[in-house]
């Protein structure tokens, strides 16, 4: 089994490591706050999770998520990632972030930016679309009728099937969208980002519905731009 890294474990990093626990993988946990801070999710998790270090998390794990804030991804350290498979989650949010003019011109996407951060791992865009509630509830064994498919993509093949293996291991099928800057597909407010899983986003924004990989296909196909919003 992986030992998983994250680098952050607010609402997404601690969901995941969550399905990662109960596939049977390892995970070490980090924040910006320090180790201490997370003692009640590693309890929670039991004896395949600990705490550390964002450095450790990082040289710790055979596969590593970013979860942070954009505005703190330039902190993500690029040493100990060196050739390492790093999914990154990010969204950007201009009112939480600040302004960032390549990304307010479409000329970039989020994760080409922690690309070019860590020039040596192997970044896939992943988990960025989905609501944190409705990851967990939606994670289905290989095979299930009900199965829920999740959008990646990154410049490196390889880096993109050890993600669809561990999306599988956790209960998600992949749908491979292409290099990282057909990410935006899948960024925020698009028509394949989070209402795409929720049965009724207007009124009962809660309550999860499982999107197969034609779905998936079909709202990344339908997404536009924002300029051209």
């Amino acid at each position: 089994m992986t030992t998983v890294g994250l680098i952050g474990s607010g609402n997404i990093g601690g969901t995941v490591a969550r399905l990662a626990v109960a596939a049977g993988h390892d995970v070490v946990l980090s924040n910006s706050r320090g180790p201490e801070t997370l003692k009640d999710l590693v309890d929670e998790l039991g004896p395949r999770a600990r705490a550390a270090t964002p450095a450790e998390a990082s040289t710790a794990g055979d596969l590593v998520v970013v979860t942070i804030p954009l505005r703190a991804y330039r902190n993500v350290p690029a040493g100990p990632l060196t050739g390492t498979v790093v999914i990154d989650t990010n969204n950007y949010y201009p009112e939480r972030d600040g302004r960032f003019p390549e990304l307010d011109e479409e000329s970039t996407t989020t994760s080409e930016l922690l690309q070019r951060q860590l020039p040596r791992a192997r970044v896939v865009k992943g988990f960025n679309n989905i609501y944190f509630k409705h990851l967990l509830a939606l994670a289905r064994p290989a095979g299930a009728a009900d199965r829920t498919a999740l959008p990646i993509a990154g410049d490196d093949a390889a880096a993109k099937d050890t993600v669809t293996a561990f999306l599988d291991s956790i209960g998600y099928d992949a749908v491979d969208v292409g290099p990282l800057a057909e990410g935006w597909r899948f960024q925020r407010d698009t028509s394949a980002y989070a209402a795409l899983y929720s049965a009724d986003p207007a009124n009962d924004w809660e309550r999860p519905a499982p999107v197969d990989a034609a779905k998936l296909r079909a709202a990344l196909a339908a997404a536009r731009r924002y300029a051209d919003s």
